[in-house]
C-alpha cells in the first residue's frame, strides 16, 4: 500500500468514524474514543507543537491512525459495514454549492481591505 493510498484511507475512515459516533447502536466508549480523536485531528492544538523540526508531525502521524484504529475496534462489525457503506454513498454525492458561505468570505476580506485603506490613509 503507497502512502497516497494509505493516507486515503485514513481519510475514509474519518468519514466513517463520524458517521458511527452518531449511530444509536455505538457503544459509549467508541463513541468517547473516537470523538477524542476526531477532535485531536482537527484540533490546532498539538501535545508537540509543530514548530519542532520532526517531532512535531510525528505525533500527528501516529496519534491520529493509533485512535481511529483502537475506534474502529470498538465499533461493532455490523455498525461499521452499515457506517462505511452511508460514508461511500455519501462521498459519490456532489457536495452542495454553499454560496452564503463564499459571500461572507468573500465580503470579510473586501471589509479588511477597506480597513486597510482607510488605516493607510490615516497615517499619511
Amino acid at each position: 500500500m503507497s502512502l497516497r493510498d494509505w493516507a486515503r484511507q485514513i481519510k475514509d475512515d474519518g468519514a466513517t468514524v463520524n458517521l458511527a459516533l452518531r449511530h444509536p447502536r455505538t457503544p459509549w466508549y467508541a463513541k468517547a474514543c473516537g470523538a477524542v480523536t476526531l477532535l485531536y485531528a482537527l484540533s490546532p492544538v498539538d501535545l508537540i507543537p509543530d514548530f519542532i523540526p520532526v517531532l512535531g508531525y510525528l505525533d500527528d502521524l501516529v496519534l491520529v491512525p493509533a485512535g481511529l484504529w483502537l475506534t474502529i475496534r470498538l465499533i461493532p462489525a455490523d455498525v461499521w459495514a452499515e457506517c462505511r457503506q452511508e460514508a461511500k454513498r455519501r462521498a459519490l454525492k456532489r457536495p452542495p454549492k454553499n454560496w452564503r458561505g463564499t459571500l461572507l468570505v468573500i465580503s470579510l476580506w473586501m471589509l479588511l481591505a477597506a480597513a486597510g485603506v482607510l488605516v493607510v490613509r490615516q497615517l499619511w
